[in-house]
């Protein structure tokens, strides 16, 4: 069983930064996909931003630009480095990774002040 740890998630001003932090451990099989996704209350979970082990990313429309993802793959940790955030970003975050399954972690919130 695969365990993510999210850190790092806040309130902050709107043009402020925020960088989140999650950690998996205890997998049996590599990493391929580490993400993120939000999800605001009524509405379907959706990808903020993801990386492949090899380094392909992919962004939402909404924060390309703005948020950027990396990676290091011998510390199985993912990373969001969220600037200029605006108060459409505020969500609850979550962690996802892909390793012979899909894993969750408990999901931090953001919240953006206008």
């Amino acid at each position: 069983q695969v365990q993510l740890v999210e850190t790092g998630g806040g309130l902050v001003q709107a043009g402020g930064s925020l960088r989140l932090s999650c950690a998996a451990s205890g997998s049996m099989y590599i990493i391929n996909t580490m993400g993120w996704y939000r999800q605001t209350p009524g509405k379907q979970r959706e990808l903020v931003a993801s990386k492949t082990r090899g380094g392909s990313t992919n962004y939402a429309d909404s924060v390309r630009g703005r948020f950027t993802i990396s990676r290091d793959n011998a510390k199985n940790t993912v990373y969001l480095q969220m600037n200029s955030l605006k108060p459409e970003d505020t969500a609850v975050y979550y962690c996802s990774c892909s390793a012979g399954g899909t894993y969750w972690g408990q999901g931090t919130q953001v919240t953006v002040s206008s």
